[in-house]
């Protein structure tokens, strides 16, 4: 283990492990507030009042024919465009200079400012609402591969799956008290005096405060570490940063179940993203576009249960998976995937569609977190000491919120269909994939792999 800032080499510090897990709390409210509930369905109503004066029913932005139900999608799916090209190099530059903390700090401040700043986003320039969301989704995502790359510091191997479950179920927490209050606000907003659409704009900025003012959590508990390397003469840590991408990109492939656990990961985790970040689009939109047709307060009051069920299912898949092993409760939770999606397209019809809404709901809180906290524990026991934060950024790519090709295929088969419905079922795709791909994972083989190559780089 490498040392502390001041000297002194700790894991499994409970004071530490609370300052990390207090970013899950602080940074979810991005991903429930602005993610999953309001901006989505803000914005399509926005861009499908701006659709109105044209024939087709399209939105123009910069001349180009948008649906309405798309745009948001398409947002996605360029902010995560840009992370593939800069989180990789991202990762190897703190990995070579010591600034991992001070980077992650810089990028939670720009997100959590893109974010306060949607408040701005009215019907005149309603595709601000989609260039913020991109400048704070790639902000949100670089900032992860950071915080992410401190749990093989932070705790030991056999403590990880507990840690990351603890993580996640902070964050589901935090991310439901702050739903409380803006669910509160837009139910209330009528007797405050306030308009509908100034309550929304109000808890959209709500997030980016929550997130920005909880992080000093972390900065105050959170220990640098890692010694910086010294840099050859005439580089700087940029050059240095590509030069070490180049080298792991060399060395990955003395990793091949890591790389194919990253694969099956890239795409079950993109799947799972892509529900969480269309479901409130899928839910909000008019039956006639294949949608559900829930108001704004059924569907917060369903994502508020998914939160605070999530809580308590991220810390049940922690215990499951120290039963029958990581790889096998992540294989059991995509089935329920699988399921969910399957559902999505063949049922919620009908007058019983916001019952059925709701018990769709409680299945995806109970995989939800669990899921994602024992990929992401699962993932530290495959990486090589030294090379976190560079690893973590090529894990980011398809982590909460910067899933890109899902996004992209529900875009696009919305626009071609008309529907959402067909858009629903095409993330089958993902899910049957990961199923296919994760079972031939040997992570016994994954964590030897590491473990002679720590040994042999003066590492072990």
């Amino acid at each position: 283990m490498e040392p502390k800032s001041n000297g002194i080499a700790k894991v499994n510090d409970k004071r530490e492990i609370f300052g990390w897990a207090m970013y899950d709390w602080a940074n979810s409210a991005f991903s429930t507030t602005i993610g999953t509930v309001f901006l989505a369905p803000y914005v399509a109503s926005l861009a499908a009042d701006a659709a109105k004066p044209f024939a087709d029913g399209m939105a123009r932005v910069a001349g180009i024919a948008v649906a309405p139900d798309s745009f948001f999608p398409f947002c996605i799916s360029i902010s995560v465009g840009l992370q593939v090209l800069f989180l990789p190099i991202l990762g190897a530059i703190a990995d070579y200079s010591h600034l991992r903390k001070q980077m992650m700090q810089l990028f939670a401040v720009v997100g959590a400012l893109a974010t306060t700043a949607l408040f701005f986003t009215t019907a005149p320039i309603w595709w601000m609402g989609g260039l913020l969301y991109i400048i704070a989704n790639l902000a949100f995502g670089a900032a992860l591969v950071f915080y992410n790359s401190y749990l093989p510091d932070i705790a030991s191997p056999d403590q990880r799956d507990k840690v990351s479950s603890y993580g996640w179920a902070m964050g589901y927490l935090g991310g439901a008290l702050l739903l409380v209050f803006n669910l509160a606000l837009y139910l209330l907003h009528d007797k405050i005096g306030l308009a509908r659409d100034m309550a929304v704009r109000i808890n959209l900025a709500s997030a980016g405060l929550w997130w920005l003012g909880f992080a000093f959590f972390t900065w105050a508990r959170l220990q640098p570490r890692h010694a910086a390397k010294q840099l050859p003469k005439g580089e700087n840590y940029v050059g240095a940063g590509f030069k070490q991408l180049w080298g792991t990109l060399k060395d990955i492939r003395r990793f091949p179940e890591t790389l194919k656990f990253l694969l099956a990961y890239f795409l079950y985790n993109d799947g799972i993203q892509t529900v969480i970040a269309v479901s409130a689009t899928f839910a909000a939109a008019p039956l006639l576009r294949g949608g559900l047709e829930i108001g704004q307060a059924t569907l917060t009051i369903v994502i508020l249960m998914i939160q605070f069920m999530a809580f308590f299912g991220a810390l049940l898949w922690g215990r499951l998976a120290a039963r029958i092993g990581a790889k096998r409760s992540i294989i059991l939770s995509l089935v329920i995937w699988a399921g969910v999606v399957i559902y999505a397209y063949g049922g919620l019809r009908g007058d019983t569609r916001v019952v059925e809404f709701f018990i769709l709901g409680g299945c995806i809180a109970v995989v939800m977190g669990g899921s994602q906290a024992i990929s992401r524990s699962l993932f530290a026991q495959m990486i090589p000491a030294g090379k976190e934060a560079e690893y973590y950024s090529f894990y980011e790519v398809s982590e909460r919120g910067t899933s890109w090709i899902g996004p992209f295929l529900f875009a696009m088969m919305n626009q071609v269909f008309g529907s959402l419905r067909p858009a629903i079922l095409s993330l089958i795709f993902f899910f049957v994939m990961g199923l296919i791909l994760l079972p031939f994972v040997n992570v016994k083989k994954a964590v030897d792999d590491v473990k002679a190559y720590d040994a042999g780089s003066g590492h072990g």
